[in-house]
């Protein structure tokens, strides 16, 4: 930090010193000026205890205790000269331990306080006046997981910060602020400068945070998926190979469908699942669009007698804009996340798939030939 000299056109470096040299403390100093002036860090907060100590079935005590404009609370956690290894192990068990703060506990808190600095202060009366006067009634208190976390400190270690940065993926509402004090002259001077996140890049940390969280929330969505999934086609298996041995050698799969080869490279009976619907298919796909086609035209020109041997109507989907062709027997109604559908689901695609196997049995066989010609 340096001094401008207007006359001199120059500037002057002021002395950066240590808490220690000065012979300040962290609880006589440091924790007075943040309890008396809270704005230090950055926005309007009210302080309503020194030393928390109301823990159940624990003597650890926090630093200061504060609510933002929101009504969520802030523990704020002091340190000197340097942060120690383990002050976020610190913040975080008494964030944990605050989140089960109910209102009326904490405006009894906060009389606690106020009778030690203010006794003819009420509460209920400073709190509706820190929320701009809004009815106590109306005040919503430490609602939810939506404590905050301040860390302050002249110096943190690189196990501290490293381990801050990796916690605000996960939404945790944390910062870090570095405090340093200045001499110039018989002036002492003191910078709070916030370290973490860095205030231009908070309201971008915050939205990457909330992107972390999206994606892990998607992953943990998938892995459940996939467990449905797995656990359906186990079942379905088990049933369908004590009808037919086409499906002897197919394993479970964590995909939306399974499938079975028929003899012809590119053409498969499969089973196929969603939240949408629960299907038996013949899908084609040789890997020429041209190939594809002859294929599915040639069931196609069979469509009556094929659909009269399977008993059912079928769902033609020759697919022109992509590569493959499918034939489908489709319920609608079914979704497989829904387990009390399964005996319903299971019982549609297995008969389904029994009579489709049978109705395209010779019309595969006649095209395989075709295909062995070519």
């Amino acid at each position: 930090m340096f001094i401008i000299d207007k006359i001199k056109n120059r500037i002057e470096k002021i002395s950066e010193k240590s808490f220690a040299d000065l012979g300040f403390h962290e609880r006589a100093n440091l924790q007075e000026w943040l309890a008396n002036n809270p704005e230090a860090l950055g926005e309007e907060l009210l302080i309503i205890q020194k030393e928390f100590n109301g823990f159940n079935d624990t003597r650890e005590r926090l630093d200061l205790l504060g609510l933002d404009k929101q009504g969520n609370l802030v523990v704020i956690e002091n340190k000197l000269d340097d942060s120690g290894r383990d002050v976020t192990w610190q913040v975080l068990k008494y964030a944990s331990y605050c989140s089960s703060l109910k209102k009326l506990q904490i405006i009894n808190i906060y009389q606690d306080y106020l009778s030690k600095i203010d006794p003819e202060k009420k509460a209920e009366e400073a709190l509706s006046e820190f929320f701009d006067n809004t009815e106590i009634d109306e005040i919503q208190l430490n609602k939810g997981l939506t404590q905050r976390i301040m860390m302050v400190a002249a110096n943190f270690r690189k196990e501290v910060t490293s381990t801050v940065l990796w916690l605000l993926n996960y939404n945790v509402r944390i910062q870090c602020f570095k405090v340093t004090p200045f001499a110039l002259g018989d002036q002492l001077l003191l910078n709070l400068e916030q370290i973490i996140p860095l205030r231009d890049a908070e309201e971008f940390s915050i939205s990457i945070a909330e992107k972390t969280q999206e994606d892990v929330a998607v992953q943990e969505e998938l892995k459940s998926r996939h467990k449905i999934r797995l656990e359906y086609w186990e079942k379905l298996l088990k049933e369908v190979n004590q009808k037919t041995n086409l499906y002897a050698n197919i394993s479970p799969s964590k995909q939306a469908w399974i499938g079975a080869g028929v003899g012809i490279r590119g053409v498969t009976l499969n089973f196929a699942i969603s939240k949408n619907y629960a299907r038996c298919e013949i899908y084609i796909d040789r890997g020429e669009f041209d190939e594809n086609k002859m294929v599915f035209d040639f069931l196609h020109d069979k469509k009556d007698r094929l659909e009269k041997d399977f008993d059912g109507k079928l769902e033609w989907e020759r697919l022109d804009d992509k590569r493959a062709s499918r034939i489908k027997y489709e319920n609608t109604e079914y979704n497989v996340f829904e387990k009390e559908h399964w005996d319903a689901m299971i019982s549609f695609m297995v008969d389904g798939m029994i009579r489709m196997e049978k109705a395209f049995k010779n019309p595969l066989k006649e095209i395989q030939r075709k295909l062995k010609t070519m």
